[in-house]
């Protein structure tokens, strides 16, 4: 067990201090840019609703994945993509969570911290696999921008809840200026 932890440690610092924006991950190989995004359909938060990818056809997706509802992290970072939430309605982009946890779990946070954005409920880490987001049993703290044809523009797995919303509502307005 402690050799594993220190095996994911150094992985993990190996991958944070590499200067190059990864094609992988340590939860594998990230989808590609400018190329379709891997199309999903999970249970939400929303009374287990089915949610897909392709339901937001139309709308900018910012899809951001993370291990587990309720830690110091995870709420930090669901917090602040709430407190931007009308921002990124301003420049029609919806946000998503994705994690591992349960469908109720998901409600239980989205009560607790007054999300109003869905969180998608990945037990098995099928869509967290194909985002290169999926490590053992958990998903990964990574980032997707998603444009309205669903073509994946942006991608981030060195994440900093504190300022990850900003970091990603300040380029949404840079690909959305190129368009």
């Amino acid at each position: 067990m402690f050799l594993r932890s220190g095996l994911v440690a150094l992985l993990s610092l190996i991958l944070f201090l590499s200067p190059a924006a990864p094609s992988w991950a340590l939860g594998g190989e990230l989808p590609p840019l400018n190329a379709p995004a891997p199309d999903f359909s999970l249970p939400s938060s929303v009374n287990g609703q089915l949610i897909s990818l392709k339901d937001y056809r139309g709308k900018w997706v910012v899809l951001y994945f993370y291990p587990k509802d309720f830690t110091a992290g995870c709420t930090l970072e669901a917090q602040r993509f709430q407190r931007d939430i009308e921002q990124f309605h301003v420049h029609n982009a919806e946000v998503i969570g994705v994690s591992a946890d349960s469908v109720d779990s998901h409600a239980d946070f989205c009560d607790s911290e007054g999300l109003t954005f869905p969180l998608l409920s990945d037990p098995d880490g099928q869509v967290s696999k194909a985002y290169g987001s999926w490590l053992g049993s958990v998903s990964l703290r990574h980032s997707f921008i998603i444009d309205p044809e669903g073509i994946l523009r942006e991608r981030y797995v060195k994440v900093n809840p504190a300022i990850h919303s900003q970091e990603v509502l300040a380029r949404l307005e840079e690909l959305q200026q190129q368009v």
